[in-house]
């Protein structure tokens, strides 16, 4: 059968599947609880009013454009339509009195105009709004000014989220906390930041389950193609196929720009062009995955195109397996990122570097040029600390490469690790990582 017509029956297949279990695959929101008690954790922690902003829908007018939420807005409210914000109210400075709803979810008046073309939305006066929400108090958008205001003679410090000299790209943040300074000109401006990732980087039972989601889809598609992988196929080609196994399993988008290199390509960390026809002898790169109810996963594979390692490219990939079980060993509470006594990326690092030599004798970590790891959650480069001491409930990859041009050959393999209270559970532990493992998955 050729690539072609397997690619095909594949997909059937998948359709099938996904039919039959569409209850299980829809992408629902969590409960409202789970933003109820994620807002109830953030406020007790501050001793002034937060506010938090949803994007508004405006950041890209192409007509191209899908709107995605504001990520930190959504992990406080579960609400995805655009010009949004939500105002969490501690108790009061002590001698100071406050009457009325400390949490309140502040939306657009519905255009009913608009809606004929983008479909309807919830608006503050709808009769079912709390219902939907799970906030007892919905209000216009206009009216977070004043409200602000009237708060401001009660507590003298607010929260909210301050730009950073990093953020380069559409200035959400830098927009809005101007905004907040104007409307509190005497009033404090604290940053939420380091609070709010802080607790991201621990996930809920819920988020869990919706990363595990992403995850098997990524495996799924990881799978199918290192099954199919030929020599002959573009690397665009590839790609495609995963990113179709992805959405036949609910995943709404990719988590990143899809990575499928081959040859030199597979040595370009982040390289999207995608446009190469992979050769007899290449090795593959493919660090691609999906995002499934907003949360993401990261799953990197490198393969042989024509099913079998050389016995250098073998050599290579083994240094890296080595270095990535040994990191992926010390995973537990209280092991680091990096850092500490415990410190991943140096284990991983001190490893490459005493396995293996270049064509010139010389040690392999100068080829070694990123990071280890990062945490995972609604951002495929979840935010927080990455030296902070790892906690049950944490979502890391580890990735350890070792990419040297001048042999064409790139290694990577990526897996997304949960820390445990016992030690750590590898998500992604269905998709196969030795050298057999691949070699028999792809028929030699």
């Amino acid at each position: 059968m050729s690539i072609a017509k397997r690619w095909i029956t594949a997909v059937s297949a998948l359709v099938v599947f996904a039919l039959a279990t569409s209850v299980s695959l829809a992408r629902f929101r969590q409960p409202n609880a789970e933003y109820a008690d994620r807002r109830a954790k953030l406020v007790s922690q501050v001793d002034g009013p937060i506010v938090v902003f949803g994007y508004t829908g405006h950041e890209d007018l192409s007509e191209f454009a899908v709107f995605f939420q504001e990520k930190n807005f959504y992990y406080l409210t579960g609400d995805d339509q655009p010009g949004g914000a939500v105002l969490l109210i501690p108790s009061p400075p002590a001698g100071k009195a406050l009457e009325g709803p400390r949490e309140i979810l502040y939306l657009l008046p519905r255009d009913y105009r608009a809606e004929h073309w983008e479909g309807p939305k919830m608006g503050p006066a709808d009769p079912d709004v709390a219902e939907k929400t799970g906030f007892q108090t919905a209000q216009p958008f206009a009216e977070l000014h004043s409200k602000l205001i009237q708060l401001a003679g009660v507590f003298p410090r607010f929260y909210t989220l301050l730009p950073t000299e990093e953020d380069t790209g559409y200035p959400h943040l830098r927009n809005w906390t101007e905004w907040m300074k104007r409307t509190l000109p005497a009033s404090q401006i604290a940053d939420l930041t380091p609070i709010l990732n802080a607790q991201r980087q621990v996930k809920t039972a819920g988020e869990l389950a919706l990363i595990q989601k992403a995850v098997d889809a990524s495996v799924d598609a990881q799978l199918d193609a290192i099954k199919n992988m030929r020599p002959g196929l573009y690397e665009y080609q590839v790609a495609a196929r995963m990113k179709e196994v992805h959405e036949l399993a609910g995943c709404s988008r990719e988590a990143y720009a899809p990575i499928v290199g081959a040859g030199f390509n597979s040595t370009v960390l982040h390289y999207s062009a995608l446009d190469s026809q992979i050769k007899d002898g290449d090795v593959v790169v493919m660090d691609v995955a999906g995002e499934y109810g907003n949360y993401a996963s990261d799953i990197t594979r490198t393969v042989p195109a024509n099913g079998k390692f050389t016995a250098r490219q073998r050599e290579i990939y083994e240094i890296v397996l080595g270095a990535q079980n040994t990191a992926i060993d010390a995973v537990a509470p209280g092991a680091a990122i990096y850092g500490g006594s415990v410190d991943l990326n140096a284990i991983a690092r001190k490893y490459i570097a005493t396995h293996g030599k270049d064509l010139h004798g010389q040690p392999l970590d100068q080829y070694y040029i990123h990071g280890l790891s990062h945490h995972v959650g609604l951002d495929v480069h979840d935010p927080g600390s990455t030296a902070r001491a790892l906690q049950p409930g944490m979502v890391i990859t580890i990735e350890p490469g070792i990419y040297i041009p001048e042999e064409n050959l790139g290694v990577r393999i990526e897996d997304d690790i949960l820390v445990t209270q016992q030690g750590h559970e590898i998500l992604t532990k269905r998709l196969p990582r030795t050298v057999p493992e691949i070699e028999a998955l792809m028929g030699k």
